[in-house]
């Protein structure tokens, strides 16, 4: 089984990609697109230089090889990561699943790695045109924060697969498969050994941060109609 998640960035996506990670009977495959998007559109993000060394900036050759991947694998897919042109002809063979989260939360996290966020790089709009094109449970962070063992139950079902109780942790540091941008980028979740409680109040954003947030909101809500739990 190929499962394909989608989401934004700051979407609670590497603590999923850990809990699949735990698994004994999932391979995990961190952002496969992301150095072919950095190559494809040039634009900067921190630790381009190194992410393109790492990794194939070919996108028919990464999409050649989920295609033959084996066995159970899980991709971590950003939405926004896929460039015109990029092959999707690897996805009819994969089980799709999209994850959310208040674009509030996501701007205010994203911030704090890199400054002046476009729509674009926060990945919403994007997300809703792969939806449109594969449909799967969609799953509002939120509802994970709150009660994991439910969320992940909830998913799985909807995947057609048995739930592991193996999802609800993970050891603390750094893992094998995460990306060479995870020195920059999963700080926290490297501190972390399972999902985090329930968040607190939506933070209060100003400016071009709260006008991000408007923008991204029609497509966040129109996600948030086929969420699961």
């Amino acid at each position: 089984m190929k499962i394909a998640m989608w989401s934004g960035p700051r979407n609670l996506s590497t603590a999923m990609m850990y809990a699949f990670g735990n698994r004994t009977d999932f391979n995990v495959w961190d952002e496969p697109f992301y150095a072919a998007y950095l190559k494809q559109t040039g634009i900067d993000h921190p630790m381009r230089e190194d992410v393109l060394a790492a990794d194939e900036t070919d996108a028919g050759a990464v999409a050649a090889r989920i295609k033959a991947e084996q066995g159970n694998v899980f991709l971590k897919l950003m939405s926004f990561h896929m460039c015109p042109g990029f092959p999707f002809d690897w996805a009819d063979d994969c089980a799709h699943a999209h994850l959310i989260r208040h674009p509030a939360r996501v701007v205010a996290s994203y911030l704090a790695k890199r400054e002046k966020p476009t729509l674009r790089d926060i990945g919403f709009e994007q997300q809703v045109a792969l939806f449109e094109r594969f449909p799967g449970p969609v799953v509002d962070t939120a509802a994970v924060r709150e009660n994991p063992e439910k969320a992940l139950n909830s998913l799985c079902s909807a995947l057609c697969m048995a739930f592991d109780p193996a999802m609800l942790g993970w050891p603390k540091g750094p893992k094998p498969f995460d990306g060479v941008w995870a020195a920059h980028w999963y700080n926290a979740v490297h501190q972390s050994t399972g999902f985090a409680g329930a968040e607190g109040p939506l933070p209060q954003l100003t400016g071009e941060a709260a006008d991000l947030v408007a923008q991204a909101l029609p497509f966040y809500e129109r996600m948030k109609l086929e969420a699961i739990t």
